[in-house]
């Protein structure tokens, strides 16, 4: 399939990159001439607007657009609205609020253009190992992109089938699943991340810990100098703990023990204060999610 991929940061880069070594056609558009360039060198075709995205596109067109969520999102995809025709895709891949979704659904459905919206995980690593996808939109719509999708997947892998799975939608277990209508997928993914961060917090506290056991206020026989980037380490095999993201944290400690090179924060971009907000809508106890921000 012929797409475009709006956005060449590092993440949209690398769904242009799988997608290219899966066979599909891409026009790359970046704000940064240097970043469509490279995508170019590697075999996609360049587009130097939207305008001629759109004319490098045969209809039906389809594209993915993976930019911060916001305002230059919400410009671009207004934007698409315009320039595309009745019948066109556009694919948010970054992480829009959902109801930002369900309002962009609406609108181009007016205009006769679908709408479909895609929580995407796997980070910079997902050109190797896939991206795990959460997928809102109509169902005629998701199934037509599936060949996108399944290309961008990262497969069953060497994962171990679920028991008592039959029946249910054979997709989740190649990673990537049609959560529901618009704005479900950003939906699932943005709960996604608030666990995330809320797994993140219970290994920082976890090693937090493990790292001050030295203290001066506890009695002698009781302290522990305790080495931290092994127990990361051994937590990674057969640990009921074990985890990506452990798998990650026993990397960093690995290079860097005290993690001087870390800064301890990040910046908050949203997901997490979005899912506290729909656990209040919902009356729902998040106490461990609260707690991560």
């Amino acid at each position: 399939m012929k797409l475009a991929v709006i956005g060449l940061g590092r993440m949209g880069a690398n769904i242009a990159r799988r997608l290219m070594r899966a066979g599909h056609e891409i026009v790359a558009f970046d704000l940064s001439a240097d970043a469509v360039a490279a995508l170019v060198k590697e075999g996609a075709h360049g587009a130097s607007s939207l305008d001629a995205l759109a004319e490098a596109l045969a209809p039906p067109r389809i594209a993915w657009v993976m930019l911060p969520a916001g305002r230059i999102t919400e410009e671009t995809i207004g934007k698409l609205g315009k320039i595309f025709a009745q019948d066109d895709i556009v694919i948010d891949g970054g992480n829009s609020y959902f109801k930002d979704d369900i309002r962009r659904a609406r609108t181009l459905r007016g205009r006769g253009l679908h709408y479909v919206d895609v929580g995407t995980s796997g980070g910079v690593w997902g050109l190797e190992r896939g991206f795990c996808m959460m997928i809102g939109g109509e169902t005629p719509i998701v199934d037509r992109l599936d060949p996108i999708l399944r290309a961008l997947a990262p497969g069953a892998g060497n994962a171990p089938k679920t028991p008592k799975r039959e029946g249910f939608d054979a997709r989740a277990e190649q990673g990537y699943i049609h959560a529901g209508p618009a704005g479900a997928g950003h939906f699932v993914k943005m709960v996604h991340n608030g666990i995330e961060y809320g797994l993140m917090q219970a290994y920082a506290e976890g090693f937090d810990i493990l790292r001050h056991r030295t203290s001066d206020a506890l009695p002698e026989d009781e302290r522990f100098t305790l080495n931290l980037p092994d127990i990361a380490e051994v937590w990674r095999r057969g640990s009921v703990i074990s985890s990506w993201l452990l798998d990650l944290t026993a990397a960093a400690l690995a290079e860097n023990p005290d993690l001087s090179h870390f800064s301890g924060n990040v910046a908050d971009s949203g997901e997490g204060r979005w899912t506290i907000e729909a656990a209040i809508d919902e009356a729902v106890p998040a106490n461990v999610l609260s707690a991560a921000l």
